[in-house]
């Protein structure tokens, strides 16, 4: 099947042909048909299998055809929830992008920044609107948004929801949207608690499961450093000096890690920068825009990025630590290897971690390869990385705490 064969107005299929899409993928083949014809559908897809557009694209033609119908009103007529500020920029994008030429208007609200800005958009009128839990909560309090109008609910990420405790949001948001609609579900895995949510609200779905979270692509060459844990830097700046790769995600476990590894990096003459939870949203957006435009070689990121960072052209991932949950590598690497390009995750493992790298392998069912051919195996002596003194405490070792004893007496005086 082609793209041109799906019944889409020659507006959208001018669109999609800009994209440079022809050939859609096996979750656009299976969901594009059904949500076309109205039904609600329950999808279960990795990052990286082209989701945004199996629900983005339906939903610009349903809404095209009901203006066309004169079944409008006021107020936003599709919604679409999702975890992470991110990831609500990315798929706003995509609908500016595939609703080119529509006059629909699409708004995207988050957090962590003034909400201003936001009402002013919303003010002036959105048919489509990607938001996060919580602020979108906020401004419906606030008597900014009515969903009385909706037709078409999407909820993205409904694990990722739940890892990052927005199930409660999500309920609040449900509670407040009329009960004839459409409604979208997407979740990379169905824990119990997803899938009874999904079964609230849902009705009669088709059910589509596509490149289940325990898969990797098959566009990723995956490979496994042992190293110590010392001399992880080291590994990172030797394989970093190598021509071959211009720029690199790497990713640690904590935010303090991050910014550690940056400035090491900086140290050692290697331009990058951290995104996270604690990074303001304009520091993020510049982040990964120097990323994009490559200002910078590296961008180092906690998990807050691993669903939320679409860059079709990264070629290598590096786990700087192994993530304690399988699934999460299987979400990292897929930052890589995408749009039918190949990708290179790359991961290191000290003594420690090898637990989790053997959870790894029984989720993916398979052995990562592992290179041994590197100057830094376990039992080396440790190397200092010339140019980086100063960075020698271990990457989440937090500095001591000072005393508050002398402080302490200074109040009571």
């Amino acid at each position: 099947m082609q793209f041109d064969q799906f019944k889409l107005s020659s507006t959208i299929q001018k669109a999609i042909k800009d994209k440079g899409y022809t050939t859609p993928t096996p979750i656009q083949a299976q969901s594009i048909p059904s949500i076309l014809e109205g039904r609600d559908l329950m999808g279960c897809a990795q990052t990286g299998t082209g989701k945004t557009a199996a629900f983005a694209i339906p939903t610009l033609e349903r809404l095209n055809q009901a203006r066309g119908s004169g079944d409008w009103g006021k107020g936003v007529k599709a919604l679409i929830v999702t975890p992470t500020r991110e990831l609500a920029i990315q798929i706003d994008e995509n609908f500016t992008a595939y609703g080119k030429g529509l006059n629909l208007k699409n708004a995207v609200i988050f957090g962590g920044v003034k909400q201003h800005a936001q009402v002013k958009q919303l003010k002036s009128g959105v048919d489509i609107l990607i938001a996060t839990p919580g602020r979108l909560n906020d401004l419906i309090n606030q008597g900014y948004i009515k969903l009385d109008n909706l037709k078409i609910f999407t909820l993205d990420e409904a694990d990722r929801m739940l890892d990052m405790g927005f199930i409660h949001d999500v309920k609040k948001i449900i509670a407040k949207i009329p009960k004839k609609r459409q409604t979208l579900f997407f979740s990379a895995t169905m824990p119990d608690a997803i899938v009874g949510l999904a079964n609230s609200l849902l009705k009669n779905p088709k059910k589509v499961e596509v490149a289940p979270v325990s898969s990797t692509a098959e566009t990723v060459e995956q490979q496994l450093y042992y190293v110590d844990r010392d001399n992880k830097r080291a590994l990172l700046h030797h394989i970093l000096q190598d021509p071959a790769i211009p720029s690199a995600l790497v990713f640690t476990r904590t935010k303090y890690g991050a910014d550690k590894l940056v400035r090491f990096l900086d140290k050692a003459g290697i331009k990058a920068a951290a995104i996270h939870g604690n990074k303001s949203q304009n520091a993020r957006q510049a982040a990964i825009s120097k990323f994009k435009d490559n200002k910078l070689k590296v961008l180092v990121a906690t998990d807050i990025a691993a669903r939320g960072i679409d860059i079709n052209e990264l070629s290598h991932v590096i786990n700087f630590e192994i993530p304690n949950e399988p699934e999460t590598y299987v979400h990292r690497i897929g930052r890589t290897g995408r749009a039918k390009n190949s990708g290179i995750a790359m991961s290191f493992s000290d003594r420690e971690e090898k637990k989790h790298v053997a959870a790894i392998h029984k989720l993916i069912n398979k052995q990562i390869p592992t290179v041994d051919d590197h100057p830094f195996p376990m039992g080396s002596t440790i190397v200092q990385v010339p140019g980086t003194e100063g960075t020698n405490a271990r990457i989440n070792d937090r500095p001591k705490p000072r005393s508050n004893r002398f402080r302490g007496n200074r109040r009571r005086r």
